[in-house]
């Protein structure tokens, strides 16, 4: 009899110190269910090599925010591709780790597929360097979407694919043993084709942690005097718009056992790097197998709970285990129908 596995990834923290714990065992760990304990099928120890999908806001209005760190002297677009470039040259370590990258404004491009090609990811940070935003829509849902489950995109763009449309895999399905998608964006979106909610729906279906840089935040506090209170007539985001995106980032970092680091100036992006880098390889994965009495469509309260030292009582009060909160299961496709002749 088949059985579905669900898999949970894991990092533990001293809550008081923020220290990452590594060296735990299957036994230090419990999952719940709904509040009822599941027996723990497979378990792994964290592992060095990553697979991550780095989506990042290409867009007009990035530009404008990123100008309020760069000013005159730099593009504006760089508060999105400094964190892209600095991620991809200094803690992918080819042969064993992988990226794709994934740019957006009005729809997201795929611009190189999984690569461990250090030449291919060089090509991939000089594209996004050489190059201005052309667009100012975000469709932001529609590009974590297509990092999470693929579908038809546009040809991945360094292959110079005769092809104007192909298959993009999605994360969700990919066999890696550690995998995460790391987002580089304001959080803003006005362009996707799916809403929130439909966001959170998959960001939960699928159970892969998302690890949020959000971007914009220096060019909101310099200017939050001079916002209006909503969007403006020209489209320019207003007080609250910037304020619902933050509650945005933080809620689909939270429910795909993420975290969402809020950044504000150029000097943060190595540590917020270095903190990500460290959560990857300290994930553990734990799954049990799913039974038989589970809804389509219905969601279940997950929790895993961690005993450190061995003494049989969980550490709630010392430690957090950072972890997906839910599970939702998929709904069936329902079967096509066939015309009578």
């Amino acid at each position: 009899m088949e059985t579905n596995a669900v898999t949970v990834n894991a990092v533990v923290y001293n809550k008081k110190t923020g220290a990452i714990v590594n060296g735990l065992k299957k036994e230090n760990f419990a999952i719940f269910e709904n509040g009822v304990k599941q027996q723990i099928a497979n378990f792994s120890e964290p592992e060095s090599p990553i697979t991550i999908t780095m989506v990042v806001e290409y867009s007009k209005w990035s530009e404008v925010f990123g100008s309020a760190a760069g000013g005159i002297w730099e593009p504006g677009q760089y508060e999105v591709v400094r964190p892209v470039a600095q991620f991809l040259t200094k803690f992918i370590k080819p042969p064993n780790d992988f990226a794709s990258v994934i740019a957006y404004d009005i729809r997201p491009t795929p611009i190189t597929d999984f690569t461990n090609d250090p030449r291919r990811i060089n090509e991939t940070i000089n594209l996004l360097l050489r190059n201005y935003p052309a667009f100012r829509e975000n469709a932001m849902f529609d590009a974590i979407k297509l990092a999470l489950v693929g579908g038809k995109a546009d040809s991945v763009v360094l292959e110079n694919s005769k092809q104007e449309k192909m298959e993009y895999a999605g994360m969700q399905d990919l066999k890696a043993p550690r995998k995460a998608i790391i987002l580089v964006a304001s959080g803003i979106d006005t362009m996707s084709k799916i809403n929130y909610d439909e966001c959170r729906k998959i960001i939960q279906e699928a159970g892969v942690p998302i690890y949020i840089i959000s971007t914009g935040n220096l060019y909101y506090k310099k200017y939050e005097q001079y916002l209006p209170t909503l969007d403006g007539l020209s489209g320019a985001p207003g007080r609250m718009t910037f304020i619902q995106a933050q509650n945005t980032m933080n809620t689909l970092a939270k429910e795909s056992g993420g975290a969402h680091f809020p950044m504000t100036f150029e000097s943060e992006v190595p540590g917020i790097l270095n903190n990500i880098n460290s959560m990857l390889r300290s994930q553990y994965a734990l799954s049990y197998d799913l039974g038989e009495n589970h809804e389509p469509g219905k969601k279940y309260k997950l929790e895993v709970k961690v005993d450190v030292d061995g003494d049989g009582v969980y550490d709630d009060k010392a430690f957090v285990v950072q972890a997906r909160p839910y599970l939702e299961i998929p709904k069936k496709a329902a079967a096509p129908t066939v015309k009578k002749q």
